[in-house]
C-alpha cells in the first residue's frame, strides 16, 4: 500500500488527551485534531474572523 503523504502535522501536544494542527499539502487548509479518550474530532481551524487559516503551499 502506498504511503499517503498529503497531510503534515505542524503542532502536537499531549498523549493521552491529543491536540494536532495537520496542513493539507495540497490546499494549505488547517485543521484540529483532537482526541480525548475513545472520542476525536477533526474541524478546520479558524482566525478570530472565522476564516478558514491556509498556510502558502508550494508546488
Amino acid at each position: 500500500m502506498a504511503k499517503n503523504n498529503r497531510f503534515e502535522t505542524v503542532y502536537s501536544q499531549g498523549t493521552i488527551d491529543v491536540v494536532k494542527v495537520l496542513v493539507d499539502k495540497e490546499t494549505g487548509v488547517n485543521y484540529v485534531f483532537t482526541k480525548e479518550g475513545y472520542a476525536g474530532g477533526l474541524t478546520p481551524l479558524l482566525d478570530e474572523n472565522g476564516n478558514v487559516v491556509i498556510t502558502k503551499v508550494e508546488k
